[in-house]
């Protein structure tokens, strides 16, 4: 049985909530109305996952989740509001160490919180079973190279002429922190555009797009319209869109692109390395498969592989989730397999 305590301030949802997991029949469901219930909750509960609502009295629930990791760390996964204010407070609760979150259909309170059943209970199981990350993993990372990493951002090379490479990220739970790990340790004069898929609604690409530009070097946009890839930068995918590789008279663009139904998650990291295959030699490509449940991506960069590409998957041992890269290492796709803070430093040598 997986011990679940569910926390929001509203009735109604908690209703809704606790019938989701209690007809599934391995969950011991029970409930908080606040993050001080919660906290105490958690105290005297020691629950496997919880659920945390963002906005409550008492006690909020940022606020809560930074008790919880400090006092009694376990997989926490945040059930938030799709509005800007919900997708920044949502960012901050994953470097916080939330484990995953789920946005709420219809805003704070969600009648239609049926609709995104499979994937509410997909994500709390995965919870259950995720590895808890150093909430200052990131910080240790990037503290090392923090003269560097607050340097002044190069000008982006002008768009025109032809890009010598391109690195095709993929990543899903557990994505903002392991990204933080990885972008900030790339230098400014890093010289192939680096293109992520990181799953996510579109209310919340934008908001991640612009965190991790205020920490890096190169600089980091979403691709929210047709965009020239230049190096010293990083696209970021548009949340439920997909991003796709194209060629235009003035070199290459990253495009995004209707949500394809051939695939399951989007953005599609797979549809995304496939593009890149069509319009550049594998060898000038470079795919990594970070933390994620699920398998996407592995199919098109153990592909990548066979046809001359490198490709890392992130190892076991740093990521939240081991579902993604796994499958990627099951397959026999991974040149290498490594920890997340060894990352950069292994694209930096591969593209001097």
């Amino acid at each position: 049985m997986i011990s679940l305590l569910i926390v929001d301030d509203s009735a109604l949802m908690r209703r809704h909530l606790g019938r989701i997991f209690e007809s599934q029949h391995d969950f011991r469901v029970t409930f908080a109305r606040n993050g001080a219930e919660a906290l105490a909750a958690v105290h005297e509960q020691q629950p496997d996952v919880v659920t945390l609502d963002v906005n409550m009295p008492e006690m909020d629930g940022l606020t809560c989740l930074s008790h919880i990791m400090t006092e009694c760390p376990r997989p926490v996964v945040m059930v938030s509001s799709l509005t800007s204010r919900g997708a920044m407070a949502t960012l901050e609760a994953l470097e916080l160490g939330a484990v995953d979150f789920i946005p709420k259909p219809d805003g704070t309170v969600s009648l239609n919180i049926d609709k995104i059943e499979e994937e509410l209970v997909a994500k709390v199981r995965a919870a259950a079973k995720a590895r808890m990350r150093s909430r200052n993993l990131a910080q240790r990372v990037r503290s090392r190279h923090v003269e560097m990493t607050h340097a002044p951002k190069r000008a982006l090379a002008p768009a025109a002429g032809g890009v010598p490479g391109l690195v095709l990220i993929g990543v899903s739970t557990g994505g903002p922190g392991a990204l933080d790990c990885v972008l900030p340790l790339i230098a400014a004069e890093f010289r192939w555009p680096i293109l992520v898929c990181q799953h996510m609604p579109a209310n919340f690409t934008g908001v991640l797009a612009r965190r991790l530009d205020n920490g890096c070097r190169i600089h980091v946009v979403e691709v929210d319209a047709p965009t020239p890839l230049r190096p010293g930068c990083a696209y970021i995918a548009k949340g439920d869109a997909d991003m796709l590789v194209a060629n235009r008279p003035n070199g290459l663009i990253a495009l995004p692109t209707p949500a394809s139904q051939k695939y399951v998650w989007h953005p599609s990291v797979d549809r995304m390395v496939q593009s890149a295959m069509e319009h550049m030699e594998p060898s000038r490509l470079v795919g990594v498969l970070l933390t994620g449940m699920g398998n996407d991506g592995a199919e098109a960069m153990a592909t990548l592989r066979q046809r001359g590409g490198r490709t890392i998957a992130e190892a076991e041992e740093t990521a939240v989730v081991w579902g993604m890269p796994q499958d990627l290492v099951r397959r026999g796709g991974a040149d290498l397999v490594l920890p997340v803070h060894r990352v950069a430093e292994q694209l930096e040598k591969w593209v001097r």
